[in-house]
């Protein structure tokens, strides 16, 4: 986070700069206004990739939104289908993102039924996905 780094420049300006050079080179990739994911070292030709929703869960500091769609269906064993697309609800954003491999469908709702969604864990890392029994729903409807 922007916080975490701050104490490295002499003020926010030069923070700025390197920061835009860093994505610029493709060493940081930004993912909301203060978070940003630096790119190992190591990465094999500046690719590298980490559990899209690990990537999600960061993007929106782990409230607001849940995972659904193709991508939930699949998390929960319902479909074989290896999604190329990962569809979430959220609150404030809307939208197509692209991040490392895959791509992310921002659809925005109202508000967020706390039925609709579980916390579940992967690699150590909660996220928030939907329920077994709105997935289920979601795919009669289709």
């Amino acid at each position: 986070t922007r916080d975490d780094i701050k104490h490295f420049f002499k003020n926010d300006n030069e923070m700025n700069v390197y920061i835009h050079r860093l994505i610029k080179k493709g060493r940081i990739i930004k993912l909301n206004k203060t978070k940003y994911y630096l790119i190992p070292v190591r990465a094999f030709k500046g690719h590298w990739s980490e559990h899209p929703f690990i990537v999600i869960d960061e993007i929106f500091n782990g409230k607001d939104y849940y995972i659904s769609g193709m991508a939930a269906a699949h998390y929960w064993g319902l479909i074989e289908q290896i999604p190329t697309q990962i569809e979430v609800r959220c609150t404030k954003k809307q939208g197509i993102k692209k991040i490392f491999n895959f791509t992310i469908i921002f659809k925005r709702v109202r508000s967020l039924n706390a039925k609709d969604f579980v916390k579940r864990k992967i690699k150590g890392h909660s996220f928030l996905i939907a329920s077994k029994r709105k997935v289920e729903e979601w795919l009669k409807s289709k």
